[in-house]
């Protein structure tokens, strides 16, 4: 079985599809493997500027794989190391140059919701279901709490995982679990049109943007806006930019160069 299906839509669009339907794409060490994988080949392609990451079956994914074993193998430091590899997942979504879209159906639970909420939109089916179950197991989530206290408020996020409640798509956007809601059966279809559009976007303004964006979240004040004008003058310098400026004085679409 392929554990990450892998399309490329159209021109600067490919969708990273969880393949493990039977398992409910259950993250197993092999899965995680295969989507950080997956996500190197996706920013070596100088053509992909958008991911959209969905789960095959109906099911976003429902968490760490319980049945494959939580352990790891090979001793003590090799297991630590097998499950960090999931950490570098979530850092990769968030700092990778290309944007990413969660088309969510189903259950996102646990890592799954880790996932979603490190992608940077999430556009959700009515009927999806979101939660931290760990604490039911007495466990926690631990890897996915540093990714949801940058997303949630501290009060709601502590209730969420102390009770490992599942919320419904309505309270996952109040909450900042998700960007939006589609209609009935319409999450994929959503995240597809996004990815269209962004992917017509300036190449370096889409990629350069959003790095920086996740770079300056964590910055004190002063040191974010210093490192924004920095950022603002290698923009100006791109052919994009002044393509962009050209196009929009000269009435006409613009031809970006990527560049």
């Amino acid at each position: 079985m392929t554990l990450i299906e892998k399309e490329d839509r159209s021109a600067g669009v490919r969708v990273l599809r969880l393949n493990r339907p039977d398992r409910r794409n259950a993250l197993s060490g092999e899965l995680v493997e295969a989507l950080l994988d997956a996500l190197s080949q996706a920013e070596a392609d100088p053509e992909v500027r958008v991911i959209v990451l969905h789960g095959s079956g109906g099911t976003f994914c429902a968490g760490g794989d319980l049945a494959g074993g939580l352990g790891g193998t090979g001793g003590l430091v090799a297991a630590h190391q097998q499950r960090g590899v999931f950490g570098e997942v979530l850092l990769r979504l968030m700092k990778s140059p290309l944007v990413s879209i969660a088309a969510i159906e189903g259950d996102a639970l646990g890592g799954g919701l880790g996932l979603a909420v490190a992608c940077d939109v999430g556009i959700a089916d009515p009927a999806a279901r979101f939660g931290t179950p760990e604490i039911k197991l007495g466990l926690f989530p631990w890897i996915i709490l540093a990714v949801l206290q940058r997303n949630v408020g501290r009060k709601a996020l502590m209730e969420l995982v102390l009770t490992g409640s599942r919320v419904d798509a309505t309270r996952a956007l109040e909450l900042g679990l998700i960007t939006r809601i589609a209609e009935a059966g319409g999450a994929l279809s959503d995240a597809l049109a996004l990815a269209d559009t962004l992917s017509a976007r300036a190449p370096i303004a889409l990629s350069l943007g959003k790095q920086t964006f996740q770079a300056v979240a964590d910055q004190p004040l002063e040191d974010a806006v210093r490192f924004l004008n920095t950022h603002l003058t290698l923009n100006l310098m791109t052919e994009d930019a002044m393509e962009g400026v050209a196009a929009f004085l000269q009435r006409r679409e613009p031809s970006w160069k990527g560049r």
